[in-house]
């Protein structure tokens, strides 16, 4: 009989994590500000993002959820607002491969009710790399470029940028479940980042001659491109003129469906109640 108490015991155990277990496929866009964009939401610069979670919840309010996420960015002076910046005519574009951990809150129990805003938080590593096109449509990484003097001698306060950074994700949206098992949340979620370079711009011009002569004439031709426009200037910006405003980091987000699934049935609303025919004996007191 102890044997038996002991099995039912394991399968209880099991069959609780799984119920409370959430696989999951999130599908959307996603979208960048910073030096090169100031606006949301810009049609022709918004780019896929796909992703895969997983989720345990806590209570019936509270999860934990992991996620990887592949996404793309991209920034233009092209669709700025401020015409000064108009003229530098800098664009990028940068893959991004995130893992986030992230707490969920619920504000509605989706066992009672069907929908539920929902919030969440947390902390992520990404991995970004951001490249441009020249006139040829040829495409060049910015980092080895060095286009702000990043790592050349005569700009020792100039340090090259990690492609690796951490951030801090938070959003929220609203939940709806279709059934026991599957769940479909619309949200948004903005990634606050420790860096300035997502787009490979941030802060000075460095001289065009050191530019030249470490890093060849393509790093001069792409840290200042307004000689590309019709009736640009095509006059290089002096050593220490600005380039971009290092105040404030990058901001990426992205924008989407999740959809979970749980592993074993449900409790809820809708009468899932699979704790049933387990043929464990009865405990009495």
């Amino acid at each position: 009989m102890r044997i038996v108490h002991t099995l039912c015991f394991l399968l209880l155990t099991q069959f609780a994590f799984s119920q409370s277990f959430h696989v999951g496929l999130f599908g959307g866009i996603s979208n960048y500000q910073g030096d090169l964009i100031d606006k949301y939401y810009i049609g022709k610069l918004t780019k896929p993002a796909i992703g895969l979670t997983g989720m345990y919840d806590i209570s019936d309010r509270v999860s934990l959820r992991a996620g990887l996420t592949f996404a793309k960015i991209a920034g233009s002076d092209k669709y700025i607002s401020k015409d000064y910046l108009k003229a530098r005519n800098l664009s990028f574009e940068s893959k991004i491969t995130e893992f986030s951990l992230l707490g969920e809150f619920n504000v509605f129990n989706l066992n009672s009710i069907r929908w539920t805003p929902y919030i969440f938080g947390g902390l992520a590593v990404f991995k970004f790399n951001p490249y441009t096109y020249d006139t040829t449509n040829t495409k060049y990484f910015l980092k080895p470029l060095s286009t702000e003097g990043q790592g050349l001698d005569q700009y020792p306060g100039s340090k090259p940028y990690s492609l690796t950074q951490f951030a801090i994700p938070f959003g929220g949206g609203i939940k709806y479940a279709l059934s026991d098992r599957v769940r479909i949340g619309l949200e948004v979620g903005f990634r606050k980042t420790f860096t300035d370079y997502l787009d490979d711009v941030s802060t000075n011009y460095a001289d065009a001659a050191d530019l030249l002569a470490a890093k060849g004439a393509k790093a001069v031709e792409l840290a200042y491109r307004a000689g590309e426009l019709p009736g640009g200037n095509t006059t290089y910006p002096a050593k220490g003129a600005q380039r971009g405003g290092s105040k404030e980091h990058d901001v990426y987000y992205f924008t989407g469906l999740h959809l979970t699934y749980r592993l074993g049935g449900g409790d809820g609303f809708m009468g899932g109640g699979n704790k049933k025919g387990l043929g464990c004996p009865v405990v009495r007191p």
